[in-house]
């Protein structure tokens, strides 16, 4: 025990001392004025940025879709969301789409012009998850 004693606090040492040492350093740098500056964002990006869809200004009226996908708990979710946008909004029509494939949005799922077409009958959509 005792001996392990002034290892541990030579090794507290060690990491203090390479801690203020480097502290130092990026101190020194920032006083004269060199910085680095890193990016979040990938450069390799294929895809390019837009912005997010318009929001409606209100629902009334509106034809909302509501995506269910193939977990056991998204349908019982979508039927609450019905229910609570139809009480708060009497007038809108809930439009269901329910998703048996986990790969739904794949170009090559066999549903994919199935999919498309619901979405463009539909004015917002929401997507339950059935985790």
């Amino acid at each position: 025990m005792r001996k392990s004693v002034p290892i541990a606090a030579l090794a507290i040492l060690t990491v203090m001392v390479a801690y203020v040492a480097s502290s130092r350093t990026v101190a020194a740098q920032n006083a004269a004025g060199v910085y680095e500056v890193l990016s979040p964002w990938a450069e390799a990006d294929p895809i390019p940025l837009r912005g997010i869809s318009p929001r409606l200004d209100n629902l009334n009226g509106k034809k909302i879709g509501l995506f269910a996908n193939s977990k056991r708990s998204a349908m019982p979710q979508v039927r609450m969301v019905e229910t609570k946008l139809k009480e708060k909004f009497p007038t809108i029509e809930t439009s269901i789409y329910h998703s048996p494939d986990p790969d739904y949005i794949a170009k090559d799922n066999p549903d994919w012009e199935k999919f498309v077409a619901w979405i463009k009958t539909v004015d917002a959509i929401v997507l339950t998850v059935g985790d």
